[in-house]
């Protein structure tokens, strides 16, 4: 009977784990190419996603990051967890290289942690 019990436990385990960790992802809803505009601003949209129950969803503040360039990001108008930001982009450029970072705060025991997360770089080619 101990054997079974114990066989058990390690067989949940796993998933007793798994259920506890946390996911956050931050997917970019900007497409890769565009038609050139004559404000030279253009679009970049992203959807933030986290079953993280610590985290404080006021505090979410997401950039648009262009070389060390920053451009803050607004949530989208009655949407939850999307937000967007135009960026500026020189006539004579046909391409912008960017990555999004979101700064976030999080309940810790008692005191607000901070977290940051940071995406891989994206192109967005810009088409005559």
């Amino acid at each position: 009977m101990f054997k079974v019990k114990n066989m058990m436990f390690l067989l949940c385990l796993p998933l007793l784990i798994l259920s506890c960790a946390t996911e956050t992802t931050v997917t970019n809803l900007t497409p890769t190419r565009a038609k050139r505009t004559p404000n030279n601003l253009y679009l970049i949209e992203y959807e933030w996603r986290s079953n993280q129950q610590s985290l404080r969803p006021d505090s979410i503040q997401p950039y648009v990051m262009v070389g060390t360039d920053s451009y803050p990001m607004r949530r989208i108008a009655r949407m939850k967890n999307r937000w967007e930001a135009y960026v500026p982009v020189p006539k004579d450029q046909n391409s912008l290289m960017y990555h999004i970072k979101v700064d976030y705060e999080y309940n810790d025991f008692g005191k607000r942690g901070k977290g940051s997360i940071k995406t891989e770089e994206y192109k967005l080619n810009i088409e005559d």
